[in-house]
């Protein structure tokens, strides 16, 4: 109980962060997405819906990104560790290229089969899902690597 009330700050401050980030998805009908309804619905019978490919690549780049900041904030405050921070930034940028190469690609050059493989590519792009992976992972690495500087 005393480590809880010795991290207040960082538990209030993860708190608002992952607020923020719910009200990123309470608000994802301002972001341009003709996927949300065609997902919502009988998708693997229907074709993929009219799109603006510039209005929803800066869409989707946007909650990304949203996602993506809110997500680093995030891991700056449970590890303190500016290099940590970084590192993850330089993951959600390169996913962030695979990501949207494979989810246009997917559109474009792809039929009705592979809308499945649409949903969750567009899925990555716009929940945090990135964050679920990574603080287990950079935990255990810190964990890790406290434990080979004590063998030494």
């Amino acid at each position: 109980m005393q480590k809880l009330l010795r991290y207040k700050k960082e538990i209030a401050l993860s708190l608002v962060l992952v607020f923020l980030l719910a009200l990123v998805r309470v608000f994802e009908e301002l972001f341009y997405d003709p996927f949300l309804a065609y997902f919502r619905s009988d998708y693997l019978k229907m074709p993929f819906p009219e799109y603006d490919f510039l209005k929803l690549f800066f869409s989707l780049f946007l909650r990304y990104a949203l996602n993506s900041l809110i997500s680093i904030a995030i891991i700056q405050v449970l590890f303190k560790d500016f290099g940590l921070s970084k590192f993850a930034g330089i993951l959600y940028l390169v996913f962030f290229f695979i990501l949207i190469v494979t989810f246009f690609s997917i559109l474009n050059f792809s039929d009705q089969e592979n809308n499945l493989l649409l949903f969750y590519v567009r899925r990555f792009l716009i929940q945090p899902l990135f964050l679920l992976l990574f603080v287990p992972a950079f935990f255990y690495q810190n964990k890790i690597s406290k434990k080979i500087t004590i063998l030494k």
